[in-house]
């Protein structure tokens, strides 16, 4: 009995150890004398009357304080940081920059960020602001009372440089048209700096920060008395000076134009044009034999061909009368141009003439007795031309010649319109069929297809596809439907009929 009862004993008082050792823990956590404080919160800052400048955008504010007191009950304290107007009282505060965070007692921000933050609260730019900052302890032990500390400083903001820079003038690409201006490229690595390479003619430009269309905007323009400055003319105001292009450029060789709008610095220079840069971003038709007549502000434009930029397509209606492929910039009619070199000439295959100014207006010239749909290829790294006459062909199992690429079903063409008159069906009564603008090859042209595969010929919606890229949907007839047909296609409109005869 008495080993039994020593047992027991020994283990109650295991037990008893083990719950005092808990409760003596849990105390202990929470009033651990490591964290015992006892300090008056205050609060300082690194600069009291802050001059903002875009070139220390990075510089950086701090702002420091010391722990407040807990009262040595040992309770976590943490720290929030509010921004307002010194005329404030942080009931709405400018910004809070962060709360709640603990065991920290600096915040920093960079020139910048304060600069943003300010103007975003509605401050203006380049004007001084007084301003006060406050941070707040609040200590998790309810019995010790919440510490404020506040201090005032002055800070000048400014006006962030622009994050995008276009060139407009008539040296550039599209002219004088804001709207429509050149976007310069950032650096990635630099603030404040833009580029851009490609080609110029003889003219002037200057820099908009925007593509609003009005010329009350702001602009970077031509120091008056040296021409690699730049001033920053707020709302259009100051002397308009502009830079000027004077240098025609050889065929291998673009323009690069390097823009610092923070140290209002500019860098024109001629350089050999990449391999992979075309002369010219955009194409346009112009002349009364096409669409766009003779207006050079609005005309109708090429394709760049996706993966050979050098490349650019147009197709449309050609009717009696003359044209040029123009090269910008947009209304200015002595820009440039591809033409061919003698006037009057009629549309051949062969090399162009890339050219500038009034004083060689050669046109081609289009004749009634060659009038029609063509498809215009302009190869502008080699300079050549191809203009190929747009005719449309009937294949597959379910028109008159089968498969047959290189001897497909031809339609007519009258009055705009492609014309097909004849059987469906004949060799297989639920064959298909699609239509090609080629013959000879399979992957070597643009094909109509119809919207989805295996199409019923009561639904004539269709698209375009080029080569083998597809997808190489078809038409199919169904059971019944062979027999005679009108089919009836408008590229300029894009429409198409197939009517039972």
């Amino acid at each position: 009995m008495m080993r039994t009862h020593i047992k027991v004993k020994f283990v109650s008082v295991i037990f008893l150890t083990v719950i005092f050792s808990a409760f003596m823990s849990c105390d202990d956590e929470l009033t651990n004398d490591a964290f015992d404080q006892e300090d008056t919160l205050a609060l300082s800052i690194s600069n009291e009357d802050l001059v903002l400048e875009e070139l220390f955008f990075t510089n950086k504010v701090n702002f420091n304080w010391t722990t407040g007191t807990n009262q040595d009950t040992g309770a976590a304290i943490t720290y929030t940081l509010e921004m307002d107007m010194a005329s404030g009282d942080f009931t709405t505060p400018l910004a809070t920059l962060f709360s709640g965070v603990q065991a920290t007692y600096r915040y920093e921000m960079t020139y910048g960020d304060l600069n943003n933050l300010l103007l975003d609260s509605g401050l203006n730019p380049n004007e001084s602001h007084q301003l006060s900052v406050k941070v707040t302890a609040t200590i998790a032990d309810a019995s010790v009372a919440e510490q404020t500390a506040v201090t005032n400083f002055t800070v000048t903001t400014f006006k962030p440089i622009s994050s995008r820079l276009f060139m407009v003038g008539d040296a550039t690409p599209n002219g004088w048209d804001l709207t429509n201006a050149t976007e310069m490229v950032p650096s990635t690595n630099t603030r404040g700096v833009f580029t851009y390479e490609g080609g110029l003619i003889p003219g002037n430009f200057k820099f908009a920060v925007n593509q609003d269309g009005c010329f009350c905007q702001d602009f970077y323009t031509k120091d008056a008395t040296d021409d690699t400055l730049m001033v920053y003319n707020e709302g259009g105001s100051g002397d308009d000076l502009q830079w000027t292009i004077d240098q025609a450029l050889e065929p291998n060789e673009n323009y690069r134009i390097t823009a610092d709008v923070l140290n209002l610095t500019i860098i024109i220079e001629v350089v050999e044009s990449s391999v992979d840069t075309p002369p010219f971003s955009t194409l346009w038709i112009v002349g009364d034999a096409t669409e766009s007549g003779w207006n050079i502000d609005a005309p109708i434009a090429f394709n760049q061909d996706e993966e050979n930029a050098f490349l650019f397509y147009y197709e449309g209606q050609f009717n009696s009368g003359n044209f040029k492929i123009f090269a910008g910039p947009l209304g200015d009619f002595c820009g440039q141009w591809y033409r061919p070199f003698t006037n009057n000439e009629v549309m051949e295959n062969g090399p162009v003439n890339q050219n500038s100014g009034c004083d060689s207006d050669n046109n081609w010239l289009v004749t009634e007795q060659i009038k029609g749909r063509y498809k215009v290829v302009l190869d502008t790294q080699n300079n050549t031309v191809s203009f190929n006459k747009i005719a449309l062909y009937i294949i597959g199992d379910g028109g008159p010649n089968g498969w047959n690429i290189s001897t497909p079903a031809p339609m007519t063409y009258s009055d705009g319109e492609y014309v097909y008159t004849g059987p469906l069906g004949a060799n297989n009564p639920t064959g298909e069929f699609k239509i090609s603008k080629f013959k000879g090859d399979w992957c070597n042209g643009d094909w109509i297809n119809p919207a989805t595969n295996g199409q019923s010929i009561t639904n004539t919606n269709f698209i375009n596809t080029y080569d083998c890229d597809g997808p190489d949907n078809k038409w199919k007839l169904q059971t019944g439907q062979a027999g005679n047909y009108e089919i009836r296609i408008n590229l300029e409109t894009d429409q198409m009929t197939i009517t039972a005869q």
